[in-house]
């Protein structure tokens, strides 16, 4: 499978067409991008690191049964996938408040929730991606109607489930992760995107060491380091 027309590029992403209509490829950039653009830098390395942490992700939820857009990873930093029309909606799902939750809330930062808290947000660079409601969704023809979100909910909370058991062998708390889906040639709704520390918070269990893209936004440095202790211990499991 080989790269043909580029048919979009994102802050950590090219999306490359392909020979066959149903298949495009995703490259994994080394850019880093935090506060909607207005922090940038380049990391080497990080693209790769993010590949091939999202493929072991996708392979395990395909074996637990979740419908993904996986199909092969082709190198270090190009993975090939189905295509999908992507919903517009960013999937937030959150154990322990930190960041923005913290924040507009007041809950102490660390709490751990009384049980797992799912948020959409409308994925609109130039809004500002602002938070949404059902009717929101509904609305803006985001979904077809609310068994759609409610499916996507569902969806949200099995993967949490899957995936916080997952880190927890690995000593690494899941504090929260953003998901994106899509709807594929059949029209059905699958996991889509990827799968990385860029999109997730991930703390040791033992030391709360932050191993996700907190390292750039705080600036404490060390990112590729801690991405890839997180792949070393996926691999080492």
């Amino acid at each position: 499978m080989t790269k043909r027309e580029l048919l979009y590029e994102g802050k950590a992403k090219k999306i490359w067409k392909t020979e066959d209509e149903n298949l495009l490829i995703s490259e994994f950039k080394d850019s880093l991008t935090a506060f909607n653009g207005e922090k940038k830098s380049s990391e080497e390395g990080k693209g790769a690191l993010n590949n091939q942490i999202s493929t072991e992700l996708f392979k395990y939820l395909n074996e637990k049964g979740i419908p993904t857009h996986y199909v092969d990873t082709l190198d270090d930093n190009n993975m090939l996938h189905k295509a999908a029309d992507v919903i517009s909606i960013e999937v937030i799902v959150r154990n322990i408040a930190t960041g923005s939750l913290s924040r507009n809330l007041g809950i102490a930062d660390k709490t751990v929730l009384p049980f797992t808290l799912v948020e959409f947000d409308y994925k609109n660079d130039a809004l500002g991606d602002p938070k949404l409601n059902d009717q929101h969704c509904l609305i803006l023809n985001l979904v077809k109607n609310t068994d759609e979100l409610d499916y996507i909910r569902f969806m949200a909370r099995r993967i949490n489930t899957l995936l916080s058991d997952f880190y927890a062998s690995l000593d690494i708390k899941l504090v929260d992760f953003k998901l994106e889906f899509g709807r594929d040639k059949d029209g059905n709704i699958i996991l889509i995107d990827e799968l990385s520390p860029d999109n997730f918070r991930l703390w040791d269990a033992n030391t709360d060491e932050k191993l996700d893209k907190d390292r750039f936004r705080q600036g404490l440095g060390g990112l590729t380091e801690a991405y890839r202790q997180v792949l070393e211990r996926i691999k080492n499991r």
